[in-house]
């Protein structure tokens, strides 16, 4: 697998994200644990949950779940950089922001129960709170770095003046942005020239976003099936192999409820796409 950096640690450039383990209609313990294994065989060494990803409304089920398949990984998870979430909130299928210091404190402390560890390797801010200034929210996020409950600090869902306040608040312990970012979805890139200026890792979220499972795409999206069909390989991985091409700082972490969608997903920093089909997708 190769290597990006998040902060001040080495991880996989694919990264595995996890919340379709958690949805409405997920699959069951011994799949969702067979998934997360499967995404470990491959090399991946950072999964993404958040408190709020549960099919019922109970905070914490995608937490339990990846912890639960990293305690029983027959090697050892010990490299494993867990990233997850808190800011969200949940009320059956309601969701809601909530970016008060107390609240992000209370979730932070849930989530380490839930993930069973004593120190959360990469804790970010799920979404901002239109009720709450920006910098209440951040300074938040830096007193659970400064009291060692995080090791490191990322946002999410955030605009480029946003980044940089939080930059600002947080100095080095902020280490990521985690925004959307696909074929269908190309309104961050703004933020990714932010965060390839700071010297922040970009995670996009939903990096599929557009790509149908069966190469089912848009008319928009076919040179990506055009790309795929030159190779051999799927539209899937063509979009993480571009995506990891439009910077140095690019984590996608593809969601995956089987093992063979993340182990596809796993295998696109191997493939080599040239110049100018690089372009055409960008231009597509």
């Amino acid at each position: 697998m190769h290597l990006r950096t998040i902060g001040d640690t080495e991880v996989s450039a694919i990264g595995l994200g996890a919340m379709p383990l958690s949805v409405t209609g997920h699959p069951d313990p011994a799949q969702a644990r067979a998934t997360v294994h499967a995404a470990l065989d491959a090399g991946v060494t950072v999964i993404d949950t958040a408190d709020a990803y549960t099919p019922d409304g109970r905070y914490g089920h995608n937490e339990q779940v990846v912890a639960e398949a990293l305690r029983s990984y027959p090697s050892g998870a010990d490299n494993i950089l867990v990233a997850t979430k808190g800011g969200h909130t949940r009320e059956g299928e309601d969701w809601d922001v909530d970016g008060r210091p107390e609240y992000l404190r209370t979730a932070c402390e849930r989530s380490l129960r839930n993930l069973g560890v004593e120190s959360i390797g990469l804790y970010q801010h799920h979404r901002p709170d239109p009720k709450v200034p920006y910098e209440e929210t951040m300074g938040a996020l830096r007193e659970l770095l400064d009291a060692g409950l995080i090791q490191r600090a990322g946002i999410s869902n955030a605009d480029p003046d946003q980044i940089r306040t939080a930059h600002q608040i947080i100095g080095a312990g902020l280490v990521s942005v985690q925004n959307q970012l696909s074929p269908a979805f190309r309104s961050s890139l703004p933020e990714l020239e932010v965060c390839d200026e700071l010297g922040l890792a970009f995670v996009p979220w939903s990096p599929l976003g557009g790509i149908g499972r069966a190469g089912d795409l848009g008319s928009e999206q076919q040179a990506f099936a055009d790309v795929a069909d030159k190779h051999g390989v799927s539209p899937q991985q063509v979009c993480l192999a571009w995506l990891l091409s439009l910077s140095p700082r690019m984590v996608p972490i593809p969601g995956a409820s089987r093992p063979e969608t993340i182990r596809d997903s796993a295998a696109a920093p191997d493939l080599e796409i040239d110049q100018a089909d690089l372009e055409a997708l960008s231009a597509s």
